[in-house]
């Protein structure tokens, strides 16, 4: 056998860290192994069969794909073939040696030495072929890429620590075989019916024959026997080609743990085959947990496309609206051409009518658990709203065709419930609305405490009225696409003059406009002594403690949006705000009658106006000055 020179090299530093975590956090569930390779190889025949569309010689005279388990007794070892794609040195090298996912370190940054949760994190991140060192202290794989020679066959060994070997050796058949040599105390997995029973839990809906050989009882040897046959384990056909009625909850949720590598049972899922002006079956499912790279907006979608049962490809993110990239599952279309490629898949009306059909039925899962009767569903769309409810916003901007659809399922903080929890919808809060009230209130800002502190919620609380508490850094993206919900304006407390409509009375505005032109000179004064600072000072009713606050105009950004893309670098239009100032405040009050041209005016103008910036979530330009100022007029009160 012609072998090359064994070569010695080191893991990637994350590879060692999900070694050690995952022989120590999923030892419990240790069976997932098997599910894990099984998976991989049922991979590697899907990408041979895409591959060899264009260039059938890939199948040499092995035509029939399928995986074989073996197991051997005397050797302790379990071996997982399969003659799919198969793999080069380099291949080998970066498919075990290397963690190619774009957000790892972050990940890693994630894991907290809890056990239990390192192992759900684990489980999102996808652990694939090293889920083997669960139950093997050394992994053999030996494999050869379709196509190449029997002298070209690669050897890649480790014992699953720091390093591993590869070398060329000689093999006769494509594909990739995974040698697993036991750690004491595994034996119990080496056994026919262990095997077969894990094999049927955990990978039945696998489309490819599994194969085993064949046990038999021998009377004259009164022992079990292993004959040369081969007999087919799974069900081996497409499980989403299946009827529903055939197909059990716990293979729904296995074949969802095989297409998203995740360890939890999904929230829901949806199974539909859909006739008319294109044909297609759709399998599609809603995770429990948002994964870690959920921000990474180039991150591929979830759904893997076929064509006529054939794989085309993973990520097929042309299926899926951006704003639903935490969508998982397959989309068979009876439509589209075998050798479709992503270019293809960008122009095609029948994509564009999937696309369109399955944003219509994810979006009908939603509503079924947001709209529901029962607990269990509604619990299941708060936990939805939890881990996906950010990203779900992004739609308002994205989907102009469902943005009514999508606005009924936005959920708020808000001041009709005395917690952070966004559960208010839309709905509920016009459900809620006061006799003579016509408009929808929010308020944004960085955080919950921040909204629910903010001074521009004074008049609304002291006249019961409902505000929502808008804190996600989508919130004020999304606002530029939704002006109102079902006639009824959304208006934003800290923008424009407030306009409280039928909700105050006539003596009420009477009052007002005389206060207002009582404190007109000291509103001019201001203006003098803030020209820097406030495009506009005026008198304000929102106030009942505060003695002043800062707004937006109308048609300008908000102070939360300008700070926000001033954090993101990006270059925010020059604007200031105006000063709205409360004329039954004692500050105010006594600034009325402080000389404007001796006396410290214009540092109680400023003290005003900086205090009202850091209420609203501000930083001040020139901090010194405001303490400076602060500490003379304390000083000048103390006497």
């Amino acid at each position: 056998m012609a072998v090359s020179e064994k070569q010695t090299l080191g893991f990637q530093t994350e590879v060692k860290q999900m070694l050690h975590l995952m022989i120590h956090s999923l030892y419990s569930n240790k069976e997932i192994f098997l599910r894990e390779l099984i998976s991989n190889a049922s991979d590697a025949a899907d990408k041979l069969r895409f591959e060899a569309i264009d260039n059938d010689a890939l199948y040499g005279n092995d035509h029939e794909l399928k995986i074989k388990v073996s197991f051997d007794k005397e050797a302790r070892t379990i071996t997982i073939s399969d003659n799919g794609i198969g793999m080069t040195r380099d291949e080998a090298i970066s498919h075990l040696g290397t963690i190619a996912k774009s957000g790892t370190k972050e990940f890693f940054g994630k894991l907290s030495g809890d056990q239990q949760q390192d192992a759900a994190l684990i489980g999102q991140f996808g652990v694939g072929f090293y889920s083997g060192f669960i139950v093997a202290d050394k992994i053999t794989v030996d494999t050869r890429r379709a196509g190449a020679d029997a002298s070209e066959g690669v050897r890649w060994e480790s014992a699953g620590e720091g390093d591993y070997s590869i070398e060329t050796i000689e093999k006769n058949g494509r594909g990739t075989d995974i040698i697993l040599h036991l750690r004491e105390g595994e034996d119990e997995l080496l056994s026919s019916w262990k095997i077969k029973s894990i094999i049927r839990k955990y990978s039945d809906h696998i489309s490819l024959p599994i194969v085993m050989r064949k046990e038999e009882w021998d009377d004259e040897k009164k022992e079990t026997v292993v004959k040369d046959d081969l007999e087919t384990v799974n069900q081996a056909s497409a499980l989403w080609a299946r009827s529903k009625s055939e197909i059990t909850p716990e293979q729904y949720e296995e074949f969802y743990k095989h297409v998203s590598h995740d360890f939890q049972a999904p929230l829901t899922h949806t199974h539909n085959r859909v006739e008319g002006r294109s044909e297609y079956t759709q399998l599609l499912y809603i995770p429990a947990k948002a994964p870690f790279d959920m921000w990474d907006r180039n991150k591929r979608g979830g759904i893997k496309l076929y064509v006529k049962r054939v794989f085309i490809m993973d990520d097929a993110e042309q299926l899926m609206p951006t704003y639903l990239r935490f969508v998982k599952g397959v989309i068979d279309s009876s439509d589209l051409p075998l050798n479709v490629s992503r270019e293809i898949l960008q122009e095609s009306r029948d994509v564009k009518v999937i696309r369109e059909g399955s944003t219509k039925r994810v979006l009908g899962m939603l509503e079924e658990l947001a709209n529901a009767d029962e607990q269990e569903k509604k619990d299941k769309y708060v936990t939805f709203w939890k881990e996906f409810g950010q990203v779900l916003k992004e739609g308002i901007g994205e989907d102009a065709a469902n943005k009514e659809r999508l606005a009924k399922l936005l959920r708020f903080a808000s001041t009709a419930n005395d917690s952070d929890e966004q559960v208010t919808s839309f709905a509920d809060y016009v459900a809620r609305m006061k006799e003579g009230q016509d408009k929808i209130y929010y308020v944004t800002a960085d955080n919950y405490a921040a909204a629910k502190n903010s001074p521009h919620l004074e008049i609304f609380r002291k006249k019961g009225v409902e505000v929502l508490l808008l804190t996600d850094r989508v919130d004020e993206w999304m606002l530029s696409f939704i002006q109102d919900f079902e006639g009824k304006e959304l208006v934003s407390v800290a923008k424009g003059g407030l306009d409280l409509g039928a909700l105050e009375d006539e003596a009420e505005k009477k009052e007002h406009e005389e206060t207002e032109t009582s404190y007109a000179e000291l509103v001019g004064k201001m203006k003098t002594a803030l020209a820097d600072k406030a495009k506009d000072v005026r008198v304000t009713f929102r106030l009942t403690d505060s003695p002043a606050c800062l707004v937006a105009d109308e048609n300008e950004l908000s102070g939360n949006l300008l700070r926000m893309l001033k954090a993101a670098g990006q270059s925010a239009p020059e604007s200031k705000p105006i000063l709205e100032i409360n004329p039954n405040h004692p500050l105010v009050t006594r600034l009325k009658y402080e000389d404007a041209e001796g006396g410290k005016f214009g540092d109680w103008a400023n003290i005003l106006f900086d205090q009202a910036l850091l209420a609203e979530g501000g930083s001040l330009a020139d901090p010194a000055s405001f303490v400076k100022r602060l500490n003379e007029l304390l000083l000048n009160s103390a006497k």
